[in-house]
């Protein structure tokens, strides 16, 4: 192989929460973890600017009064707070010292995510800023480090009651109640640090051409000079299949590389039945050869379409069974408690028979994706919504889901894009003109940054221009759904059934797939939690048979290619999941299985 496997944990480790590289598609040696315990304080009176907590030694006595345990919010058990009351600001402190041999090289500090906004210093200096609760971004703070001893401090604001923040399931009151869950506020997603040249590879993106047997490559880099090269190394199952080298004419290098022996390129291909990966590593060279560095990653050879009315994987038609995934834990709420957890959701959606999930109103952590790949799960990647519309809500949807798109282009699994879902955010659509070019121009912004993907633009109903007629109907009645669904999929555009429109009266339906992306909805209590669901169950034997009775119906409409069952596991007040909160199956996998196997 040439790449390390990107699920080793950093060197620099030692028993610390989620350890496990964190950019898993853009791997580099040398890193730290800056993930456990850090000083922590709320800001209730927003004073800390004012008196200066950001500071080395903010004077006086330290707010930093409190421990929490980075990454997981101040409001989950694994925090060390597990705090469910209104906290709008709060801060951060720890220290670190780089290892002896970064020195002379270029220090980035890494946030996977921070919600809402972030603010952070480097030794009493502003490093850098970032807004957006669900995407990636870091600082370099080369300037800012010195020998010894180093101090971050990190300022994270989330107003808890702003509507037009996009804040998915997150509610904006203090308990959750109906579809809210309990809100993440401040970090969630691993903090670490990166030594990196200051010549080298700052973007990557790899698309694969099946017509063509090769891979499209459009890569960035950082203090371009001339004279530079760039090696490609691509392997697969441990044999390489491509070695090339070029040069480097700008910052900016657009390549197709062939995949060679293209008469094995179908034994190659990625899906979630056969989820073979390609490794490729990436050497920036000087202009004698001497590396300046090196990035590791790995590509699916697949290729996704909408065409005629289907939805094709690999040039087939390809019938998608998925499952809704809130992607939320008991103990660590929106923070997958470890690597483990996400690996073993992944294999319990697919031991049920499932092919793919709708990770629903949020953008996941990069590790779910890196497993879905390596397991073999399709994923719809759906952004986190806002609930009041203005031209500010609209702009900061705008730049998170251009950012999500960015970071998770490369992945495999992924295979559509949701920028709203059910008119969130937009709630006057119909009449008001500009919630509708909204719709359409994340729509036509998303198929600006992806031409490779499908995108359902506002997922369930209202729609004004998409590749998928996606629809939500939680009718537990058989004959019900065959009345709306078993006929032609334009006759389904007849219905309303949560009483909403499905497509805008001056759009309409134009031959997209049909895919039922909301159904089901079986409550049935098998745990300790207490809740509800769309429909109730009494027993195992009753939630097989609801499940057979929906499952079966979608099957038995010719026009329906595919469905999205609500949902895999119970969170919170909800149990209409297949498993519990703490994952504990509700009835044995195979069963379901069997049923989807239909």
């Amino acid at each position: 192989m040439i790449i390390p496997a990107p699920h080793s944990t950093s060197p620099f480790a030692t028993a610390l929460p989620r350890p496990e590289y964190p950019r898993p598609q853009f791997v580099r040696a040398a890193w730290l973890t800056l993930n456990g315990p850090w000083g922590f304080a709320f800001d209730d009176a927003d004073q800390g600017e004012r008196q200066g907590w950001w500071q080395e030694e903010a004077g006086g006595s330290s707010p930093f009064t409190s421990t929490i345990v980075v990454p997981y919010a101040y409001q989950s058990q694994l925090s060390g707070i597990g705090e469910n009351a209104f906290h709008d600001v709060v801060w951060y402190r720890r220290s670190f010292s780089l290892p002896a041999d970064w020195a002379g090289r270029d220090i980035l500090l890494h946030f996977g995510a921070v919600d809402y906004a972030a603010r952070v210093w480097v030794n009493g200096c502003l490093a850098g800023a970032h807004e957006g609760g669900h995407t990636p971004f870091h600082v370099d703070i080369t300037a800012l480090v010195k020998p010894g001893e180093n101090v971050v401090v990190v300022r994270a604001e989330d107003p808890s009651t702003d509507m037009t923040l996009p804040r998915g399931k997150q509610y904006w009151h203090e308990r959750s109640a109906s579809v809210w869950y309990t809100r993440t506020t401040g970090i969630w997603q691993t903090v670490w640090l990166e030594p990196v040249s200051p010549v080298r590879i700052d973007r990557l993106r790899m698309t694969p051409q099946l017509d063509d047997v090769a891979l499209e490559l459009d890569i960035h880099v950082t203090g371009y000079r001339p004279g530079l090269r760039l090696r490609v190394e691509v392997a697969f199952d441990g044999q390489f299949v491509a070695d090339d080298t070029f040069a480097l004419q700008e910052r900016r290098l657009r390549r197709r590389i062939g995949i060679v022996d293209p008469e094995h390129r179908h034994e190659r291909l990625w899906s979630p039945e056969l989820p073979n990966l390609h490794d490729i590593k990436f050497t920036l060279l000087d202009p004698d050869g001497r590396p300046l560095d090196e990035v590791s990653s790995y590509f699916g050879y697949r290729q996704v379409k909408v065409e005629g009315g289907r939805f094709y994987l690999n040039h087939r038609p390809y019938y998608q069974k998925l499952v809704l995934d809130q992607g939320y834990w008991p103990e660590s709420l929106l923070t997958p408690p470890s690597d483990e957890a996400i690996r073993r959701d992944i294999e319990l959606a697919k031991a049920m028979g499932f092919n793919g999930v709708r990770k629903h109103q949020k953008v996941e952590d990069p590790r779910f994706h890196y497993w879905a790949d390596r397991l073999g799960l399709l994923v719809w990647g759906e952004m986190a919504s806002a609930y009041h519309y203005s031209e500010e809500s609209a702009a900061r949807i705008t730049r998170e889901w251009m950012e999500a798109v960015e970071r998770d282009y490369n992945h495999p699994c992924v295979v559509a894009w949701v920028p709203l879902n059910e008119s969130w955010g937009v709630p006057r659509m119909p009449g008001n003109p500009s919630e509708v070019h909204h719709q359409q121009a994340l729509y036509h912004i998303t198929k600006m940054l992806d031409t490779t993907r499908p995108v359902s633009a506002n997922d369930g109903w209202e729609q004004a221009g998409t590749d998928l007629f996606t629809v939500h109907d939680y009718s537990p009645d058989r004959q019900t759904l065959l009345s709306r669904y078993g006929g032609e999929p334009a006759d389904a555009t007849r219905h309303t059934p949560c009483k909403r429109v499905l497509f805008l009266k001056e759009f309409g339906y134009q031959g997209q797939p049909l895919i039922i992306t909301e159904f089901g909805g079986i409550g049935f209590k098998k745990g300790n939690w207490e809740g509800w669901g769309y429909s109730g169950a009494e027993s195992e034997e009753d939630f097989l048979r609801r499940y057979r009775e929906v499952v079966d119906a979608l099957f038995d409409c010719p026009a329906v290619l595919g469905w999205c069952f609500t949902q895999l596991t119970d969170v919170e007040q909800e149990i209409n999941g297949l498993l519990t909160y703490d994952r504990q199956p509700k009835v044995e996998p195979d069963l379901i299985r069997r049923i989807n196997r239909s």
